[in-house]
């Protein structure tokens, strides 16, 4: 996506965004039931007091304001029981929360409505049909408030826990995997790892310092096509960059670009104090990864976490494992080196290998996992599992304390690979 959806993707995940936008709603709605006599030609049946109306809103308000301040302050608590207990990473997505939004929004509007509800009241611009209106409305609105309400105090169960956190994570590293497979090169062509750079390429180099958040791969092909050069982007998303780094060259065969297409395409390069789940899929491994260290630490010494979090990244991994799309490039005129399995693999287990050598049951199901990913996808694929499950072998030999457990652990294996891979037919 081009960098101006990217930031309005960002825009509309902040819960003021959302809340703004409701208040708004209800603010609209309280003041066009003051002009509903010129939409409503017609007479209604029935008449509303003033003082009937006014009683609901008055309801309405204070205790809107009182669930709202309470609702503020669970979500806090949540947010410091994920930072304690999961990871402070994995905060990001709980601020993106749709359903928390969704409530406190509506819990912010409903409150706004019924404020500018009393005061237009209080005014006497409702008329017979206007005030007939503004209750319907606010019998609708309670309907809205109790729905709301059973859902949020079903949500609150979930919410800040472990489970549910680590299943948010999951979810946004198979969302970010899912279009790396769609698009391994984002839309470009791939650039070798570690290509050299002409002698007559010319650098853009970077101002910033950061992580690299997007890539806004439909400017970069406009500056491509003005210059006729190929744009070579050695980082992927998730880098760290520095000044004087580059963050692409163009190969030319003469002449220099001028400033403004230089300056358009360090543009392209959306840089931010921290790294993003949408186009970096080896963030959410690494965040993945951070909870089961986590678990693992001698303060929490929660393994089953640990164990339940490898089940999810080989997961991911056995989806990475798949044959990946390489037949549409939208971008051909730029270059972008692939992710490696290397890099996935080690952001998925090295640290938990590292973290979990002394625990048998721990290193029995990361042995198991890896071995099974060994027997997918393609070669390098299969090297890259094979060089963790070596790794964590050699770590858990040097940490296992007894012998008994070093044999188990040797013969369980020994026992797997001789079954070796099952195949269907």
């Amino acid at each position: 996506m081009s960098r101006w959806q990217w930031m309005l993707r960002q825009l509309t995940r902040r819960l003021w965004f959302r809340a703004s936008l409701i208040g708004l709603l209800g603010v609209f709605t309280a003041i066009f039931a003051a002009f509903a006599e010129e939409f409503v030609p017609w007479k209604l049946p029935g008449k509303i007091g003033a003082d009937a109306v006014e009683s609901l809103l008055n309801i309405i308000a204070s205790s809107m304001l009182a669930v709202t301040t309470f609702s503020l302050s669970v979500m806090t608590s949540a947010y410091g029981a994920a930072t304690s207990n999961v990871t402070p990473r994995a905060t990001k997505l709980l601020d993106e929360d749709r359903v928390t939004q969704n409530v406190l929004s509506t819990f912010i509007g409903t409150f706004l409505f019924s404020i500018v509800g009393i005061i237009v009241l209080k005014t006497g611009a409702y008329g017979e049909r206007g005030r007939l209106i503004l209750f319907a409305v606010t019998i609708g609105v309670v309907a809205l408030i109790v729905i709301t309400l059973l859902r949020w105090i079903d949500h609150l169960t979930r919410l800040g826990r472990v489970g549910e956190t680590t299943n948010r994570v999951e979810q946004a590293t198979r969302n970010a995997i899912e279009q790396r497979l769609a698009a391994p090169c984002l839309g470009g062509l791939p650039l070798r790892v570690g290509s050299a750079v002409p002698d007559h390429a010319i650098s853009v180099m970077s101002e910033e310092i950061g992580y690299l958040q997007n890539i806004d791969m439909p400017a970069l092909a406009e500056c491509a096509d003005k210059i006729g050069a190929t744009i070579n982007v050695p980082l992927n998303p998730g880098s760290f960059v520095y000044p004087d780094m580059a963050l692409a060259w163009l190969d030319v065969d003469e002449g220099r670009p001028d400033d403004e297409v230089i300056d358009k395409i360090r543009a392209a390069f959306t840089i931010g104090i921290e790294r993003s789940f949408d186009q970096d899929p080896r963030f959410g491994l690494a965040v993945l990864s951070e909870i089961a260290c986590r678990a693992l630490s001698p303060a929490v010494n929660d393994f089953g976490t640990a164990i339940d979090v490898i089940g999810r990244t080989t997961r991911l991994m056995a989806l990475w494992g798949k044959e990946k799309s390489s037949d549409e490039v939208d971008y051909p005129k730029i270059r972008i080196p692939p992710l490696q399995d290397d890099d996935l693999f080690e952001d998925a287990f090295m640290l938990v290998g590292r973290d979990g050598a002394g625990l048998i049951e721990v290193q029995l199901r990361l042995q198991k996992v890896l071995l099974a990913l060994s027997q997918m996808g393609g070669p390098e694929f299969r090297a890259a599992a094979a060089r963790q499950a070596e790794m964590a072998m050699d770590r858990s030999a040097e940490c296992l304390a007894f012998e008994s457990d070093r044999h188990r652990l040797t013969v369980e294996l020994e026992a797997r690979k001789a079954i070796g891979p099952r195949r269907s037919g």
